[in-house]
């Protein structure tokens, strides 16, 4: 998928705090605006193609009126209690044709079970609830946060119960976490995927939260991993996580965010991307100005290619690529797409750029994946040759395509 919007939204919002205590009283979670179909709107615009929501964070609040809790939108002012986010959100999704992930921290600072055996059937109840009333989900997202609930106890995760109950009631959803079972955090919170970035990676012996694999192993993967578990990018437009007013000045520019893109997507990646939306249940005009202007400079940079080729498996037995252009170009962008169908396999590659016939640079670079945005300092040629210098085993190149973008925006 690429690229699609993470939304952190529920009392913090309200309190200007990135990690809610819990005790906050309902009452203070009152959006006057709320208009899911204008996040949609937005997110269509951005060509995101799809929504996280954060269903439930850390302080116990459910944006849905759950049977298993007291702490949720049916005990705020809002709607006179009769409102319900993920209901909206879900709708909005389908009408956009956006797809709809939910984000629910097992971490509760509010329920009254947290700490006890019996609260890993409430959140396990919490799934289910909401794979039942506002599926299908594209994703689910699993914290791994671990603190201390209002009985002071930290609650002992039964995640294999977790996992198992969305096998069997969402079989085709993505469950994400640091060590997947689907898809890993990348080990950064900054937008940013390893060089080289492996979709392997190994989870024996690990386990979610302070268990979990070192950030950097999460950041590149294994070379020879046993699972598949690509890396996702999680990152916010802004300097935090939910909506502070005094952030309006602080948006990540478009220039910035396709710098993330190269470094996200342009990394074999996905790109997870938080907009937070502000008290009145709306994104803000800062928000929405740099995303329409990050997908025209999308546009911009890779609407028209310079060279591309594309290839087929014929190419399995080859790993040398030729692309020419009738007369001297200036690029400085070249994107590749690697044939996953019996996994990944390229381990380096070089391309010579040759200017009649004369050989005027040569470049190396590491994995390729899903798709690989290669950007350098404008080199002027006629012709470039590809060649796939180390390999676990044979494979091909699907595409690649030469550009030249706007200097300012290349990767840094």
């Amino acid at each position: 998928m690429e690229f699609y919007l993470f939304m952190h939204f529920g009392p913090n919002t309200f309190t200007d705090l990135e990690w809610g205590k819990g005790t906050e009283h309902e009452e203070v979670f009152n959006p006057t605006e709320l208009d899911c179909r204008q996040w949609c709107r937005i997110a269509r615009a951005a060509g995101a193609k799809g929504i996280i929501i954060t269903a439930k964070h850390h302080d116990g609040f459910c944006l849905w009126p759950s049977k298993y809790s007291t702490h949720t939108v049916r005990e705020s002012k809002w709607k006179n209690g009769k409102g319900d986010v993920l209901k909206e959100l879900s709708s909005a999704c389908r009408e956009y044709g956006l797809k709809f992930g939910v984000y629910l921290s097992p971490w509760d600072r509010n329920h009254p079970q947290y700490g006890t055996p019996g609260y890993n059937e409430v959140f396990v109840n919490m799934m289910k609830e909401i794979i039942s009333n506002y599926g299908p989900l594209f994703e689910f997202w699993w914290d791994g946060a671990n603190g201390e609930g209002p009985n002071g106890r930290k609650q002992i995760y039964d995640w294999k119960l977790f996992e198992k109950t969305m096998r069997q009631y969402s079989p085709n959803t993505v469950i994400f976490s640091d060590i997947g079972p689907d898809i890993r955090w990348v080990g950064n919170e900054n937008g940013i995927a390893g060089d080289p970035n492996w979709n392997l990676l190994d989870t024996a012996g690990f386990m979610r939260g302070l268990g979990a694999p070192p950030n950097d192993t999460l950041n590149h993967g294994n070379i020879n991993g046993r699972n598949w578990i690509p890396a996702e990018c999680d990152v916010s437009i802004r300097p935090g996580w939910f909506y502070h007013h005094q952030e309006d000045s602080l948006v990540k520019t478009p220039a910035q965010l396709f710098q993330l893109y190269q470094k996200s997507v342009g990394g074999g990646a996905s790109l997870l991307l938080n907009v937070p939306p502000d008290r009145r249940g709306k994104i803000s005009y800062h928000d929405s100005a740099s995303l329409v202007g990050f997908r025209k400079l999308r546009e911009k940079s890779f609407s028209k290619a310079l060279m591309r080729s594309q290839f087929g498996k014929a190419h399995m037995n080859s790993n040398q690529y030729k692309l020419s252009s009738p007369i001297a170009v200036d690029i400085n962008c070249v994107i590749m797409r690697e044939s996953l169908d019996s996994g990944q396999n390229i381990i380096s590659f070089s391309i010579d750029f040759f200017n009649q016939n004369q050989k005027v640079k040569t470049l190396q670079g590491k994995t390729v994946g899903h798709r690989r945005i290669f950007s350098f300092p404008s080199i002027r040629c006629n012709k470039l040759v590809l060649t796939i210098d180390a390999q676990k085993k044979k494979t091909f190149l699907t595409e690649i395509a030469a550009y030249k973008i706007d200097e300012t925006n290349i990767e840094k």
